[in-house]
């Protein structure tokens, strides 16, 4: 069966759901439909002429970039214009766009997790509690028969998760009642009917970002024309997102040094950096993109340094005054690694649906260029 664009999204919601994005950004389906194929995904940090190029060079039928191509709601698309041109171009090529942005960089396995596993980062934890996400129990009834597929379908789809146990569900015996009405096509028992039969009560735990597509799930996997099921909002706290990450070297070192860790790490020629190069240096912040706005943070954690991009020159010395170094990385730095981990993350998840889809990553000639 021919991978669907809707496949692509539904893994990618699945690791980094939309809920997880900032209030102000706008990941997910750009220009396309969820129906188109998708055989073939390029993974890219911007949508520009030469992604598309490079797409069509490819043979792709769907783009996955980091950074939104359309950040707040058109207006008009201009063909006069260089983003017009580009959505027509898109359109007229049947390739669709798609943006993984702020739910990426705040996701357990997302941006900001890799680039302080990059940079070698022990005891990794989320650098604030920017988003903490809400809980919900979801009770099914269900015929004992069916219930290892249905409980299989909701685990698959982001249910059943309690700290690191995964798979988490609770099952109790015992008997349903119900009556068939006129216009019904009952699975088991007889329209107008009174029937009574065993079920099995079975409960688990699932995040509010997975809520739409386990109940969806669920639902395909039952065998009643009408599932009963409750959902409960709980209590309980939930996992805590952040979009960045702190973590300690295995041991301290000069700030100089770790700054040519960072570099040749990241793959750099060169970066930028705020603090006293001879400090040492052992607890770390990092932020991809433009993160110099989690100073404070970082200084609050009782870090050393907050390695992120986009450092403006009054932030710079807010960073000294507060006794913080920052290394400025780049933007496109700290952020073009996730293209390749993006592209390994989803051909695992990929393969383990049996979907066959062939992900590929472009780096993008940097941005700005230090001459």
């Amino acid at each position: 069966m021919q991978t669907r664009v809707s496949d692509i999204t539904r893994l990618i919601e699945r690791l980094f759901p939309l809920s997880l994005a900032e209030a102000w950004d706008n990941p997910g389906l750009q220009i396309g439909y969820l129906r188109a194929p998708a055989t073939r995904v390029l993974v890219t940090l911007d949508f520009d002429h030469e992604a598309l190029e490079h797409a069509r060079a490819q043979k792709a039928d769907m783009i996955i970039t980091h950074h939104p191509f359309i950040f707040t709601g058109l207006r008009t698309i201009n063909l006069d214009t260089a983003m017009g041109r580009m959505v027509k171009e898109l359109i007229e090529a049947g390739i669709t766009l798609y943006s993984a942005h702020t739910n990426l960089d705040a996701g357990d396995k997302g941006l900001s997790q890799f680039l302080a596993e990059k940079l070698g980062l022990l005891d990794i934890k989320p650098l604030d509690s920017g988003k903490q996400e809400n809980l919900f129990k979801l009770v099914v009834y269900v015929p004992p028969d069916h219930e290892a597929r249905v409980r299989r379908a909701l685990m698959d789809n982001g249910a059943g998760h309690i700290g690191k146990y995964s798979d988490c569900s609770f099952r109790t015996l015992g008997i349903g009642t119900f009556r068939p009405l006129a216009g019904t096509s009952p699975f088991i028992g007889q329209t107008g009917m009174l029937e009574e039969t065993e079920e099995i009560r079975l409960e688990t735990i699932l995040p509010s970002g997975v809520v739409p597509q386990a109940l969806k799930s669920m639902q395909d996997a039952h065998p009643y024309e009408e599932v009963a099921y409750d959902l409960y909002a709980l209590s309980n706290p939930g996992r805590v997102y952040s979009l960045g990450r702190e973590g300690r070297l295995e041991s301290a070192m000069s700030l100089a040094d770790f700054c040519n860790q960072v570099k040749h790490r990241l793959g750099l020629a060169h970066l930028r950096v705020a603090g006293d190069l001879t400090q040492e240096v052992r607890k770390i912040a990092v932020v991809g993109g433009s993160g110099a706005s989690f100073m404070d943070r970082a200084n609050a954690r009782g870090c050393d340094v907050l390695v992120t991009g986009d450092l403006k020159y009054h932030e710079a010395r807010q960073a000294l005054d507060m006794g913080l170094a920052v290394i400025d990385a780049g933007h496109q730095g700290t952020e073009q690694i996730v293209c390749e981990y993006l592209c390994v993350l989803l051909t695992a998840e990929a393969g383990s649906e049996g979907l066959e889809t062939e992900f590929v990553y472009r780096l993008g000639p940097e941005c700005i260029k230090i001459i």
